[in-house]
């Protein structure tokens, strides 16, 4: 089903409203002004997402260690982030003494930015996207690594040891699972053929075994959760939370911040929390096609901007359901990762580059070999280029790799040397 761009319906309505009233008003003035709205209205709901994300998390971790929780700040607590975001507000912003203020000033906003920008090219509906871009996928991978240089920038501008290291651990941590987190993108990459994200959910049935996470047989349904748990490090939650250990760093790379700065950093890793969420869901889980199933008549209507008296109200619940469905989706991946914050300890640094070399990496490349060749095969089979008992027996063989990966990682597990004691030391003989 071809869609129109909801950005080209919405700087051409604007525009040839205004003409009649302003014939000199410029079209790229148009063009500025939607998009600025548009961008606002992305940063308005990604900071209402952040400030739901710290009350859950307080509420959620209340109730796994049996105790209250906020319930000073109105009904139920329900007030206390606008508290915190008031006394942030009013606090003063210190700059350590010999610290690079530039850079220092500069890596808060980096931070915010990686979280922000990936939002653009995520597809909340079939046509509710800011950038519709060809490579929307490479474009979300490519700016949420802005984060990991804010955090190096952070720890190095502070001259404070703590944030050096904390800024060193993440830049080690994330570096090493990008790789099996793009290797798994890639794997969904392989079997849709597109970078497109829009085209990547609309390539998805509506029915669970129609996703991705399960069309790619083992391959793809192992690449999920290696992405799932890459994210987990990306974003520094526990028990990835290496960078900001309080045990060891005091509070790791924003140790020095305080006031909007570091409220920056706090609602930055709220918001890239939701971030890979909607990205997991959009590349696997189906994107905006689940629970609730989409009128065709609004379905029609939305895609192809036609807006009529009979078709406008269809087409607004259209656009609304689709907002559910990935957002019900992304925030269910979000409360899991803090239910895993709040129920796993935190592992050691080796532990973490362990288990991204020696088990995501070789765990990641398995998954994009095996998608690439299951996506020729469905490629084949659906054009009718020859039987599907090729693309049957791989996707059934996928199964038996998967066996055998486990096999291999349980080896990996009992013959790790770190386990086993060392020799005593032998005394030298009198």
């Amino acid at each position: 089903m071809a869609r129109a761009s909801l950005m080209d319906f919405l700087i051409n309505g604007f525009h040839g409203w205004l003409s009649p009233y302003a014939a000199w008003w410029p079209l790229w003035v148009s063009q500025l002004l939607v998009m600025s709205a548009f961008l606002l209205f992305i940063l308005v709901w990604v900071a209402v997402a952040a400030i739901a994300g710290t009350y859950l998390e307080r509420r959620l971790a209340a109730f796994m260690q049996s105790r209250l929780g906020p319930n000073r700040v109105g009904p139920e607590g329900i007030l206390q982030p606008l508290a915190d975001g008031i006394k942030l507000f009013l606090k003063e912003a210190i700059l350590p003494d010999d610290s690079d203020w530039l850079l220092f000033r500069l890596a808060p906003v980096l931070v915010m930015l990686g979280a922000l920008l990936p939002f653009l090219a995520i597809p909340f509906g079939a046509v509710f996207i800011a950038a519709d871009l060809d490579v929307g996928l490479f474009f979300i991978l490519a700016f949420a690594a802005l984060e990991v240089i804010g955090v190096i920038m952070a720890g190095w501008a502070a001259n404070s040891k703590w944030s050096l290291y904390g800024g060193m651990r993440l830049a080690a941590q994330m570096m090493s699972n990008e790789i099996p987190m793009g290797l798994c993108a890639l794997s969904v990459v392989f079997m849709a053929g597109t970078l497109d994200t829009v085209r990547i959910v609309e390539m998805q049935g509506f029915w669970p075994w129609q996703w991705w996470v399960f069309r790619g047989g083992a391959f793809t349904l192992v690449a999920a959760l290696v992405f799932y748990v890459s994210a987990l490090a990306n974003t520094k939650r526990a028990p990835f939370d290496l960078p900001e250990a309080e045990s060891e760093l005091v509070s790791g790379f924003h140790t020095e911040y305080s006031a909007m700065p570091f409220a920056f950093f706090f609602m930055a890793e709220y918001a890239a929390m939701y971030m890979v969420s909607a990205v997991a869901v959009v590349l696997f889980f189906g994107g905006y096609k689940f629970p609730i199933p989409v009128p065709d008549v609004g379905a029609v209507a939305l895609r192809q901007m036609n807006f009529t008296a009979a078709t406008i109200g269809p087409a607004l619940v259209a656009a609304a359901i689709e907002f559910f469905n990935i957002t019900l989706k992304a925030w269910i991946l979000f409360v899991l990762m803090i239910w895993l914050r709040w129920t796993l300890p935190r592992i050691r640094l080796d532990q973490v580059m362990y288990a991204c070399l020696k088990v995501m990496l070789p765990f990641s490349l398995v998954c994009a070999m095996g998608a690439a060749l299951l996506g020729v095969l469905d490629y084949r089979r659906i054009h009718q280029i020859d039987g599907g008992s090729p693309y049957v027996i791989v996707l059934s063989a996928s199964y038996l790799i998967l066996v055998g990966m486990l096999a291999w990682g349980y080896h990996l597990h009992v013959t790790d040397p770190r386990k086993k004691p060392a020799a005593p030391a032998k005394e030298n003989a009198i």
